[in-house]
């Protein structure tokens, strides 16, 4: 037996809230568990084996579970954790180590003096203490580091253009829930109509009035109308799936629109000059800040393979302990004993001057970055023209649509007027039936798209973002 759970994203907040409060008291595991489980217990009714919950959402709490709960967002913080990881690590090429520990050393038979001889010799010593030890390649270092610092603000970037993207998806996935939604009314109300009208004309020819073949031709399309709900139904239940999987909700979940009703938005205004809009998205995109940083890394790479090499390598080691040992087995003379070394050197060949391999690989990578950058400029205004073209088209196209809809209302009210003076045809009735409901779906696709496009749009200037608590854009009828 089917069950069903209807809840509220508020009635979900609330089930959270009591999670936390029993939480906050310290409660057991159990404890919480069983608190929580009453409350929702109580909030939500079901019929069975729950195997499917109904959740009413709206598009601003979907617009913020995307920038909140989607995995590639997730991932792309991921990235920023290592970039940030890297630089941290090139920072700590600057940093000294130290390793304490003890030496112990032991020499037995025939060895050579300072003076050249060869003597036989026992002897031991042993060194307990600490070594602070620095080797660092301060040009490698330096744009390391910078180098990384870059890459860090790439990722940072990156995640920005992965959450506007989400968001994106997001709002699309929405619109077409409640496009479906719509859908199914109207396949439904075809339904009822062609319903309503075989049951007249099979009366009809049982009274001997009305041609048999009128009544097979109303029972066809009720039967493609059923069809059409079916198919309707059934996208609803895809473009809910699609929608939770964006999401990052429970895969039982099945989500409707708070408010089905699909009306036009007016977010961009399509009258906007395109030289300015398209500098707006140059200067706001996150895309083109990314492919910025990832340019500049490039440059301090190249950097550091040209102008790196050229500051030495400076390095030192000092030993603080303790000295002890003597001849064959002796263990005293144990007494206090400091080593310093200081190192200052270049390197010449591969890794340091003249390593020319890595110098051109660094200049062709900088290069690169380059052309990648500015390819990423001309998709960026491709999509700020592309979208705002879209948008201006279908705004011209919803107000065309608005008089199709209404023309065929019209011609649907003569068609039935004619047919119960008995003037009209069935099948003119029942093309203005069909015709009705292709120019509701028509209808119902432009002000979608126009929907869609205009969060496009929103996308390519750069200024999409999860809502706050605010209320949402205000609809345009």
């Amino acid at each position: 037996m089917k069950g069903w759970c209807f809840a509220t994203l508020g009635e979900l907040n609330l089930w959270r809230g009591e999670l936390q409060r029993a939480r906050r008291r310290r409660s057991s595991a159990l404890q919480v568990v069983f608190h929580v489980g009453l409350f929702a217990i109580l909030t939500c009714f079901t019929a069975g084996a729950v195997e499917s919950q109904f959740l009413t959402i709206d598009l601003p709490s979907a617009l913020r579970l995307a920038g909140a709960r989607n995995i590639d967002i997730q991932l792309a913080r991921g990235k920023v954790a290592e970039a940030y990881a890297a630089e941290e690590s090139a920072i700590e090429r600057f940093f000294p180590w130290v390793a304490p520990g003890v030496t112990y050393r032991r020499h037995d038979n025939l060895i050579q003096n300072t003076e050249g001889s060869i003597e036989e010799v026992h002897k031991q010593s042993y060194a307990p203490g600490s070594i602070i030890a620095a080797q660092t390649d301060i040009g490698d270092a330096i744009f390391k580091s910078l180098e990384a610092h870059q890459l860090t603000k790439a990722a940072r970037h990156g995640v920005d253009a992965q959450q506007q993207e989400t968001i994106l998806a997001a709002a699309r996935s929405y619109f077409d829930l409640a496009a479906a939604h719509e859908a199914v009314g109207v396949a439904r109300e075809a339904l009822r109509a062609s319903t309503d009208y075989a049951a007249e004309i099979e009366r009809a020819v049982n009274a001997g009035i009305a041609f048999k073949g009128d009544a097979l031709r109303v029972k066809v399309q009720q039967q493609r109308d059923e069809i059409a709900l079916r198919r309707a139904e059934e996208n609803v239940r895809l473009a809910s799936a699609r929608l939770v999987q964006i999401l990052h909700l429970d895969p039982i979940i099945e989500l409707m629109p708070r408010d089905p009703s699909v009306v036009p938005f007016s977010i961009v205004s399509p009258k906007e000059p395109l030289g300015d809009l398209v500098s707006q998205a140059l200067a706001m995109r996150p895309e083109t800040q990314q492919s910025a940083a990832f340019l500049s890394a490039a440059q301090q790479a190249k950097n550091g393979a040209i102008y790196g090499p050229l500051i030495p390598s400076v390095g030192g080691q000092a030993f603080f302990g303790k000295l002890g040992g003597g001849k064959d087995s002796e263990t005293g003379h144990f007494g206090g004993s400091e080593d310093y070394v200081a190192l200052l050197n270049w390197r010449v060949g591969p890794g340091g001057l003249f390593d020319f391999g890595n110098i051109h690989g660094r200049q062709a990578r900088r290069r690169g970055a380059a052309l990648t950058a500015d390819k990423v400029i001309d998709q960026v205004a491709n999509e700020v023209i592309t979208s705002q073209t879209r948008v201006q088209s279908l705004a011209d196209q919803i107000a065309t649509a608005k008089q199709s809809l209404s023309d065929a209302e019209e011609a649907l009210r003569l068609g039935q007027e004619r047919k119960e003076f008995g003037v009209g045809v069935v099948l003119e009735t029942i093309q203005a039936q069909q015709e009705l409901s292709r120019v509701r779906n028509d209808y119902l696709n432009i002000v979608t798209d126009y929907n869609k496009t205009q969060y496009a749009l929103l996308r390519a200037l750069g200024r999409l973002s999860a809502p706050d608590d605010r209320s949402p854009p205000e609809a345009g009828r």
